[in-house]
């Protein structure tokens, strides 16, 4: 399967180097290339695009915008949306998991790490490293007083998750990885993937990503400074 990769950033040159790099990957291919927000979301539909590398700051529509969009629209379910940043952690980013991105990565990332990023994202995973979990914390706690951010409807839908269940999404929420998650509590990593899945399923989650902030605004995980 080739996963099919848009672009979207209103700046020229950064778009033909990611075009150059993703290009000379086998197992993927650049489908289409947008420099605002508005273009983008005409093109993951037009180009059936599986990801989409997602630029924050653009002129008209922004990426914020636009992924609220395409994560909105039921025909674009499948699609994926990875948000490029200058910084890892900015004033947007959990503006964006919350708008329907899978995850975000720095444009000073390494080409390993874009083109890993861009895998992750296809085969549904969250583009969350511990790193990158930190900081989304952090900026949680930069907004104010925790407990004035908890969703009450969110921390009622918490019910129908069991114990288990609970037990694993406290650990995504720490960033940790199915295979991390599995060695601490003592079970296969199949058996985490099972619950992680059951668990988005009862949260309407589209991904780990969205997991990560049901956990904090539910209240089930509480944000510590370290």
């Amino acid at each position: 399967m080739t996963i099919r990769v848009l672009l979207a950033d209103d700046q020229a040159l950064l778009r033909s180097a990611f075009r150059v790099l993703v290009d000379s990957e086998p197992d993927m291919e650049v489908v289409g290339e947008a420099s605002d927000g508005a273009e983008a979301v005409r093109l993951t539909k037009e180009e059936r695009a599986d990801v989409v590398l997602m630029d924050i700051r653009m002129p008209g529509t922004d990426g914020l915008a636009a992924t609220r969009m395409i994560s909105a629209d039921p025909s674009l379910a499948h699609v994926r949306v990875v948000i490029l940043t200058t910084f890892e952690v900015d004033d947007y980013v959990v503006q964006s998991l919350r708008a329907g991105a899978s995850g975000f990565l720095g444009k000073g990332s390494e080409p390993d790490e874009l083109l890993s990023a861009i895998r992750v994202a296809a085969g549904g995973e969250a583009l969350l490293s511990p790193a990158a979990t930190k900081g989304l914390i952090a900026r949680f706690l930069a907004q104010g007083d925790a407990d004035d951010a908890h969703d009450p409807v969110r921390a009622e839908r918490l019910d129908a998750l069991t114990v288990r269940e609970r037990e694993v999404l406290v650990q995504v929420a720490g960033g940790h990885s199915n295979d991390e998650i599995a060695e601490r509590l003592e079970v296969s990593p199949l058996t985490v993937k099972t619950h992680v899945n059951r668990a988005m399923a009862k949260l309407g989650a589209r991904d780990r990503a969205q997991l990560v902030v049901i956990a904090y605004e539910s209240g089930l995980v509480r944000p510590r400074v370290e």
